[in-house]
């Protein structure tokens, strides 16, 4: 079986077991065309299961070469990792080139949040006068409320709202259906710009028109186009950190904690199936604190 044939059946594999986004499966495709490209490059193997132990091991000491992040080199290391054990299970392959590879140790990176006055800034960046501003106001506000992905927030449909009951409903990883509720605030913004915003946005050609958040010219928003105007609205509120529409997911969640959240709360609705991945903001939570006791205390 060709290389290319292996990547496609390792890939619909990922699809259907474990159910994971197109962003992860794309991430998995690039990192398989980074080994591929190696070898053809250096003519080390004639196709990926040929590929050995030491084949690796030296690519590994040119991406460090390079300055590649550890991050970036484990993400590498989990698609390779994944993609072997696939092909011994299917018995493709003799001996597993990854069996005696390990992972680089990674230091600790905390998410950048932003603090009460940036959100607030942020938040009142938008121009209410035109509909996209209406549009992206309300964008704002629902990322910060509820701590939404981007990608589920520009693929919610009308009938996801249950504005009446508080909740909005989403499809988050792994298809994984989850249920967020809504604060009064936003809720607002949300009535704002159904009666007012989005009848300007729409088009009468009958096409997503159920698509909540819709651009300019009528049609669904997009992650890029989310990311876009964001950045523009970080640049007016003069805000210096580096901000993505995830900046907001954080600062919501760090906030809570701040808040007094419980933290198994807190999990539930980020949507982490594991409670190890949310345990991140705790060490911000706890920053914070210490922040506060060296400002406030005498002795500090």
């Amino acid at each position: 079986m060709q290389d290319q044939a292996l990547i496609e059946e390792f890939l619909a594999m990922l699809q259907v077991e474990k159910a994971l986004s197109p962003n992860t499966l794309k991430a998995y495709q690039h990192d398989l065309d980074r080994l591929q490209n190696y070898i053809q490059k250096n003519e080390v193997a004639k196709n990926l299961r040929q590929v050995k132990r030491e084949d690796i091991v030296r690519q590994l000491q040119i991406m460090q070469a390079e300055g590649l992040k550890a991050s970036t080199i484990s993400r590498y290391l989990t698609s390779l990792r994944r993609f072997y054990q696939f092909l011994k299970r299917e018995d493709l392959l003799a001996e597993d080139p990854m069996a005696q590879i390990s992972m680089p140790k990674l230091g600790q990176s905390l998410p950048q949040v932003l603090s009460l006055a940036e959100v607030d800034r942020l938040l009142a960046s938008p121009d209410l006068s035109k509909a996209t501003g209406l549009r992206d106001r309300t964008i704002l506000e629902l990322l910060y409320a509820t701590g939404m992905r981007v990608s589920e927030l520009v693929n919610l449909q009308l009938f996801d709202l249950h504005s009446d009951l508080g909740f909005i409903e989403t499809m988050g990883k792994g298809q994984k259906e989850r249920i967020i509720p809504l604060g009064e605030v936003a809720e607002d913004w949300l009535t704002k710009y159904l009666e007012t915003g989005r009848p300007q946005l729409c088009r009468e050609d009958g096409k997503d028109q159920n698509r909540l958040f819709l651009n300019f010219h009528g049609r669904p928003l997009s992650r890029q186009g989310v990311w876009k105007n964001l950045k523009h609205y970080v640049q007016l509120a003069a805000i210096k950190k580096t901000v993505s529409p995830h900046t907001l997911r954080h600062s919501f969640a760090t906030h809570l904690l701040e808040n007094g959240a419980d933290l198994r709360i807190v999990q539930e609705l980020l949507g982490h199936s594991d409670i190890s991945t949310t345990q991140i903001y705790t060490h911000i939570h706890a920053q914070h604190m210490k922040a506060i006791y060296d400002k406030t205390h005498p002795r500090a």
